[in-house]
């Protein structure tokens, strides 16, 4: 995206990323030293408006890819909570009412993703491959 001359600079570049971390638009904008103003300015233009989403969908893609990391300690944590004879009995039903409202959840998505493929694989037979 940068370079010099190139009409989305670094300061453009320095207010996504201030976007996506500071708590405000204000605060962002001082972070990076310009105006409010500017930076309500800039967020108007097409091309910002298509940087900054593409950072949001970057940033919420690594938070997927961290859920996905961590969602097998959290299944054993609860399976712990489940089975530890100390755990109150409500604790206990909440951790096994999650464990199955997920499976099914699962089940469900790879299911849906199936039937896709399937009627995906059936549209390109009778295409010859073209989907419109």
């Amino acid at each position: 995206m940068s370079g010099h001359g190139e009409k989305f600079g670094r300061k453009r570049e320095a207010a996504v990323a201030a976007l996506l971390t500071q708590r405000t638009a204000e605060d962002a904008a001082r972070s990076i030293g310009i105006g409010p103003a500017t930076l309500r300015r800039w967020q108007k233009e097409p091309e910002f408006d298509a940087a900054f989403r593409a950072a949001k969908l970057t940033a919420y893609r690594q938070t997927i890819a961290r859920m996905h990391q961590l969602s097998g300690t959290a299944v054993s944590t609860l399976g712990k909570v489940m089975l530890d004879p100390t755990t109150p009995p409500a604790t206990k039903v909440r951790a096994a009412d999650s464990i199955l409202n997920h499976t099914a959840k699962a089940i469900e998505i790879e299911e849906i993703d199936a039937r896709v493929k399937a009627l995906e694989d059936a549209t390109d037979a009778k295409t010859g491959g073209r989907r419109q």
